[in-house]
């Protein structure tokens, strides 16, 4: 199938591993011009290589920001001052009692895993809807809805960002332009990968008897009682990047495996 993606520019931010990668790399295939994020030179570099190298695509650029620092933002704006498609996808996470969620603990997570999005949003949007034809993707997740007891802070930011997606959805009434959010279930990608190596040390068990455990005592409504493949959720979200998702919008798309026990 032909997205239609060919020369469409695209910026995916925390690009350079997991599913920010995934996304960028099959952005990449369909032609896509893709601009790949990260925190270091070194890991932005790299991640560009790889997906040139994987993609034969040779329109891949790099951009290094940080995403705690609202300057860096700006920075990376002045860079890249257009867009079609933005795929909001940097964000942190951390399991961590509720009573020890510092204040300094809850605003970091906002200004990552939300602001982020919101000040990527607010320089693009506008030109999208001047252009006549724009995509914004929130990557938020499952604990938007099923918030875990064990990363409250966390689920709060990706609620959050279902907020935002729908209002601004909301702002694109009659054009061309649309905005969504993917909600993924848990994804083996780089650090749930090594935070799943390290319990399995820790517990002296093997990392298949660890994900067993989890599935079977954290996440027990997971129908497919597995990690995600960070393809498969971005198979999702480079669909609904085409102009074939046109008539998707303000909407909330599950890539779950049947966690959230709800209808809709």
């Amino acid at each position: 199938m032909d997205l239609q993606l060919t020369d469409k520019k695209a910026l995916v931010s925390g690009s350079t591993a997991g599913i920010g990668y995934s996304i960028a790399l099959q952005l990449a295939k369909e032609g896509a011009e893709v601009i790949v994020n990260g925190r270091t030179s070194e890991r932005v570099d790299k991640a560009v290589e790889q997906i040139k190298n994987e993609s034969g695509n040779d329109k891949i650029t790099g951009i290094t920001a940080d995403f705690t620092s609202a300057d860096s933002i700006k920075g990376l704006i002045g860079q890249l001052p257009q867009v079609d498609i933005l795929i909001n996808n940097v964000a942190i996470f951390e399991p961590k009692a509720f009573t020890d969620i510092t204040d300094e603990d809850w605003l970091r997570f906002y200004e990552v895993n939300v602001l982020s999005g919101i000040r990527l949003a607010r320089a693009y949007f506008p030109q999208m809807l001047t252009n006549g034809w724009g995509r914004i993707i929130f990557i938020s997740s499952e604990s938007a809805v099923q918030i875990p007891e064990e990363m409250i802070h966390y689920g709060m930011t990706k609620t959050a960002q279902l907020a935002i997606a729908r209002g601004l959805a909301e702002l694109t009434k009659g054009t061309a332009v649309t905005v969504n959010s993917v909600l993924p279930g848990p994804t083996l990608s780089e650090g749930v990968g090594g935070f799943i190596e390290n319990l399995a040390k820790d517990q002296n068990k093997s990392t298949a008897e660890v994900e067993a455990d989890f599935f079977k005592t954290t996440r027990p409504t997971s129908i497919i009682q597995r990690f995600l493949a960070t393809d498969e959720v971005a198979n999702i979200v480079t669909y609904l990047a085409s102009p074939l998702a046109s008539a998707t919008n303000g909407a909330s798309i599950r890539v779950e495996g049947g966690l959230l026990k709800g209808i809709l």
